[in-house]
């Protein structure tokens, strides 16, 4: 992965080391605190600068191993920039309740999955049209939207993802869960009232202030695409490989 500008001043006007106030701090958080101002926890944003230069070439590497990254937000503040980021990037996203079992529950997702792709076939073919009456069509069309609510970003997951990326750990816990269950590797926001060690690669930051969700998800983007890039150059480079191994034997 290419150098990434992490420029300090940048982080400083976002926000980023704008935490919580003392009495909600996570003692676990106090190694990326650098002070305590008007009794707020100001993080320490050399710390997070460390992090961000450690985890962003582990997520490059991650995609350029064909490895999808499931993107987590459900905060009024990071839904739409999570879903508009993760949906540009083709990679899986939840920006709803987390459902139990996500993750761990794969058989009993993958048949409400398998309910909401048979039900908008339908709708789209218009057999739904055909056999059922206006309201019934439209209680149809309310359950096609409801099951895309809690699972429209993950409905083209086809198998369980490479890492798991979460921008608010505290409001999604059942998902920290889950993926430390399954081993799955967690990058995710740390603020300073979450337990930083519950994620494998904890970046500490403030997971509130838009400007601050919009700098580092703005990195991860980046990490994650340069991933693909990679993937996509090796995906090229065994395609031209196996096209001369194939005219030689031709020859």
């Amino acid at each position: 992965m290419s150098k990434v500008n992490l420029d300090l001043k940048q982080m400083f006007e976002a926000g980023v080391h704008f935490g919580h106030f003392k009495r909600r701090w996570h003692p676990n958080m106090s190694n990326f605190i650098h002070s305590i101002h008007n009794g707020r926890c100001i993080i320490d944003l050399t710390a997070t600068k460390q992090a961000l230069e450690e985890i962003l070439p582990i997520i490059t590497a991650a995609v350029s191993q064909g490895n999808k990254v499931l993107m987590v937000g459900t905060k009024r503040q990071t839904k739409s920039l999570i879903e508009e980021t993760a949906s540009a990037l083709s990679m899986p996203y939840v920006t709803n309740r987390w459902v139990g079992g996500m993750l761990t529950n794969n058989a009993t997702i993958n048949i409400r999955i398998k309910k909401l792709k048979d039900l908008e076939q339908k709708m789209a073919s218009g057999e739904l049209v055909s056999k059922y009456n206006k309201l019934e069509v439209q209680n149809y069309q309310k359950t096609i939207d409801n099951l895309n609510r809690l699972y429209g970003g993950i409905k083209e997951m086809n198998k369980l993802p490479g890492l798991v990326f979460i921008t608010d750990m505290q409001t999604n816990a059942i998902a920290v869960t889950e993926a430390n269950k399954l081993n799955i590797p967690i990058v995710a926001l740390a603020d300073t009232n979450v337990d930083p060690t519950l994620a494998t690669y904890p970046i500490p930051a403030n997971d509130d202030a838009l400007r601050s969700l919009e700098l580092i998800i703005n990195l991860i983007s980046e990490a994650i695409k340069t991933g693909q890039n990679q993937l996509s150059k090796s995906v090229e480079s065994e395609a031209d490989e196996q096209e001369v191994v194939n005219q030689s034997k031709e020859v």
